[in-house]
C-alpha cells in the first residue's frame, strides 16, 4: 500500500510539473464550492472550540456565490455559527452607495450576511461613500484593523480576466497596501452589464492590496468556466509578473487554486496530458493529440511523420498505435466524416459514415436558444439549411433577453405606439398612461436600477418581435416560434435566480409537445452563473425526465456554441459548411435583432458581437483546411450530447 501511495504521489507531481501553484480540479463549480465551504466551516468550528476569533477575507462576484450558498445551508441545517467570525471584504467600487444593487455591501448581505448569525459589528467592507480626502486614512485604518485581529486566517479570491485579485489591476506591486485604484478598461467592460452600460461603471475602487492579501494564512483562489481558462493558465503556469497580479500568489506559502474542469481546460495536464503522464490512448485522445501536433507544426494531418510524433512528446502514442501513417489515416477519416451539408441527415443515402441519420425525413427539429438571438448568432446557417431541406424546424427562446434592450429603444417604441394611435384616432388612454409612467421612470432612473414591470414588458416585446422577424426571414412559420420566458431570468439584473421546477417544466412541456427527432441546444459555458449554463442545465434535466418517452429513444441532441467561443476541433462530431451566400444570409438574419446589432464583444470595444460570430465560423473552416480537409468559406460546428 505504501508503494502504491508513493507511486500516486509521484504521478501527481508529474501531472503538476508545469504548475507553480497547487491546483485542485473539480468536475463542476457546484462540487468545488461545497468543498471550499467545508474547509471554511472546519476552520470556523476549530477556532470556536479553542475560543478564538476566525478572521475571513471575503470576495464578491459570481465565483463565491456557491460557497456562500453552502455556508448558509450549513448554518440553517447543521448549526454552523458565525458568532466567532470577523470578516474583511476585498473591495468596493468608489464612489458607491451601500444600498445600490451593484454595491458589494448589498451583494454580501444578499448572499451571506442576512442569512447567518454573524454580529453586524464583525462585518468590514470598504466604504464607497467616504469623501475622497478621507480615503487614504480609511485605507490605513482598514489595514490596522486587520492587523489588530492578527491578520486574515483564510482569504477567498476570484480572478478577473486581467489577472486582478481584488481590484489589484496590472501594475500593482507585490507589497501594495489597501488603497484607491483606477479600474482597467477590460474590468469595466466586464462589469458593464451590471450597470447597464460601461459609462455607468465607476472608474475607481477601494481594494485590499496585494501585500495585504499575501499576509493571509491560507488563500483559496476560485475560477469557474472557460472564460477564465486562459488567465488561469498564465497564473498557474506562467512567470511571476506585475502584469498579472495573481501570479504573485506563487510566492505565498499556502495558496490553493480551485477550478472546475472548464476553467482548468488550458492547463497542460488537461489540454496536453501526454506531456505530463502516461495516457490511455482511446480514440478521442488520439484524435486530439494528432490535431494538436498538426496545428503546432503547421502541417496537414496526412503529412505528419514518425519523427514529428517522437520529437513532440508523442512517442508513446506512436509505439502503441503507430506508425504515423496509420494514425494519420484514421484521424483524417474521422475528421472527414464530421463534415456534412445535410445536418438533418441526407435522405436515401448511406449514412454509415455520416454524423446524422438518413431517416426519418423530414425530421422534427427543436432548437433551444438561451437568448432571442443565440440561434442566429451560433447556428443561423445550419438553421436555414434545415429549413431549406424540408425539416419541420421549431425554435424555443428560453429567456426574454429583456435586460439587453436599451432604454432609448423603449422610448423609441413607446413614442412610435403613441404616434401611431394619434395618427389613426385610436382611443389610447391606457397606452398614454403607460407611456407617461415609463418616461417618468426613465427621468428618475439611476444607473443600474432595476426596470419597472412595464419597461421590462416592453423590452420583452421588442425582443420577441425581432425574433419573429429573424425566423420569418429564415423561413420558420410563426406557429413554430415559442417563447418560454423561463422565470429564473426575470430578476431584472445580470445576476439570475436559481433554476426552479417551473423552469424545467417549461422545457419538458415544449419537448413533449413537439416530440423532436433532433434537439439543438447551446453548449457554451463561459460563465457558471450565466444564462447559457442555466439554460443547458434545464435542457439536460428535462431530457432526464422525458428519456423514457417513446419519442425520446429516436431523438438526437446536438450542442452548438454561441458567438463567444467554439468547440475544440477534436471534439466536433458534426461540421456544417456554410457557403459565402449562406454566410451573408446568416448575417442578415442576425441583423433582424436590431437592438442587439451594436452589442460589443467583451474586451474589444471596436468590434460588434456579430463580427465575432462570422469570424469564428470562418476560422473554423480555415482550421479544417489547414488540417487537410476541403476548403470552405465557413463552418458551424456541433457536438453530439448522448443522453
Amino acid at each position: 500500500m505504501t508503494e502504491k501511495l508513493a507511486n500516486l504521489n509521484v504521478q501527481g507531481k508529474l501531472e503538476r510539473k508545469y504548475e507553480n501553484l497547487y491546483t485542485n480540479i473539480f468536475e463542476d463549480s457546484e462540487s468545488a464550492s461545497v468543498w471550499i465551504a467545508e474547509q471554511i466551516a472546519a476552520l470556523i468550528r476549530n477556532k470556536s472550540k479553542r475560543g478564538e476569533t476566525c478572521v475571513l477575507g471575503l470576495a464578491t462576484g459570481s465565483s463565491p456565490i456557491g460557497v456562500y450558498k453552502e455556508l448558509v445551508r450549513m448554518h440553517k441545517e447543521e448549526g454552523l455559527s458565525f458568532k466567532n467570525v470577523v470578516t474583511f471584504n476585498l473591495d468596493e467600487y468608489y464612489p458607491m452607495e451601500p444600498n445600490r444593487v451593484q454595491s458589494y455591501v448589498y451583494f454580501m448581505h444578499e448572499h451571506l450576511f442576512n442569512h447567518i448569525d454573524i454580529p453586524k459589528e464583525n462585518i468590514n467592507i470598504p466604504d464607497g461613500t467616504i469623501a475622497e480626502k478621507d480615503v487614504y486614512q480609511f485605507c490605513q485604518s482598514y489595514e490596522q484593523k486587520i492587523l489588530s485581529y492578527g491578520g486574515i486566517d483564510l482569504q477567498l479570491l476570484g480572478i478577473g480576466r486581467t489577472g486582478h485579485v481584488g481590484f489589484n489591476e496590472p501594475g500593482s506591486g507585490i507589497n501594495s497596501p489597501t488603497r484607491l485604484i483606477s479600474l482597467d478598461t477590460i474590468t469595466m467592460s466586464d462589469a458593464a452589464g451590471d450597470f447597464n452600460a460601461i459609462e455607468n461603471v465607476p472608474r475607481r475602487a477601494i481594494t485590499m492590496g496585494v501585500g495585504t492579501i499575501m499576509g493571509a494564512g491560507k488563500i483559496y483562489l476560485m475560477a469557474w468556466g472557460e472564460k477564465k481558462a486562459e488567465i488561469i493558465q498564465k497564473t498557474v503556469e506562467g512567470e511571476i509578473s506585475d502584469s498579472i497580479p495573481a501570479t504573485f500568489l506563487q510566492k505565498h506559502p499556502d495558496t490553493e487554486i480551485i477550478l472546475d474542469k472548464a476553467a482548468a481546460s488550458e492547463l497542460t495536464r488537461e489540454k496536453l496530458p501526454w506531456l505530463v503522464k502516461d495516457c490511455e490512448w482511446d480514440t478521442p485522445l488520439i484524435k486530439k493529440a494528432s490535431i494538436w501536433l498538426s496545428r503546432k507544426l503547421n502541417k496537414p494531418v496526412l503529412k505528419l511523420i514518425d519523427r514529428d510524433y517522437n520529437d513532440n512528446g508523442l512517442s508513446d502514442l506512436l509505439a502503441n498505435h503507430g506508425p504515423a501513417y496509420n494514425i494519420n489515416i484514421d484521424v483524417f477519416n474521422k475528421l472527414q466524416h464530421t463534415i456534412t451539408g445535410w445536418p438533418g441527415g441526407k435522405p436515401n443515402a448511406d449514412d454509415t459514415y455520416r454524423p446524422e441519420r438518413a431517416k426519418p425525413h423530414p425530421k422534427k427539429v427543436l432548437i433551444f436558444s438561451p437568448h432571442p438571438d443565440d440561434d442566429m448568432l451560433a447556428m443561423g446557417g445550419t438553421l436555414m439549411r434545415l429549413v431549406q431541406q424540408g425539416h419541420k424546424v421549431h425554435v424555443a427562446y428560453q429567456t426574454t433577453g429583456n435586460i439587453a434592450v436599451s432604454d432609448d429603444d423603449v422610448i423609441r417604441f413607446v413614442d412610435f405606439a403613441n404616434d401611431l394611435s394619434v395618427e389613426n384616432n385610436i382611443e389610447t388612454k391606457e397606452l398614454d398612461k403607460i407611456r407617461k409612467k415609463v418616461l417618468n421612470f426613465f427621468k428618475k432612473k439611476k444607473p443600474g436600477e432595476i426596470d419597472i414591470p412595464e419597461v421590462r414588458k416592453i423590452k420583452t416585446l421588442i425582443r420577441e418581435g425581432e425574433s419573429k422577424s429573424a425566423c420569418r426571414f429564415a423561413g420558420i412559420p410563426e406557429q413554430n416560434i415559442h417563447f418560454l420566458k423561463m422565470p429564473f431570468y426575470e430578476t431584472g439584473m445580470i445576476k439570475k435566480g436559481s433554476l426552479s421546477d417551473k423552469d424545467i417544466e417549461l422545457v419538458v412541456n415544449i419537448m413533449r409537445e413537439i416530440e423532436p427527432h433532433q434537439i439543438y441546444a447551446a453548449g457554451d459555458l463561459t460563465d457558471p452563473h450565466g444564462t447559457h449554463r442555466k439554460c443547458l442545465t434545464a435542457v439536460n434535466k428535462a431530457l432526464e425526465i422525458v428519456k423514457k418517452d417513446k419519442w425520446a429513444s429516436s431523438c438526437w441532441v446536438w450542442l452548438y456554441r454561441g458567438a463567444w467561443q467554439e468547440w475544440d476541433t477534436a471534439e466536433v462530431d458534426m461540421a456544417v459548411p456554410i457557403s459565402p451566400e449562406e454566410l451573408t444570409k446568416k448575417r442578415k438574419a442576425i441583423f433582424k435583432h436590431r437592438t442587439q446589432k451594436e452589442m460589443l464583444y467583451p474586451g474589444n470595444e471596436e468590434r460588434e458581437i456579430w463580427h465575432h460570430s462570422i469570424e469564428r465560423n470562418k476560422a473554423t473552416a480555415e482550421l479544417y483546411n489547414k488540417l487537410g480537409m476541403a476548403e470552405y468559406e465557413a463552418i458551424e460546428a456541433f457536438v453530439r450530447n448522448k443522453f
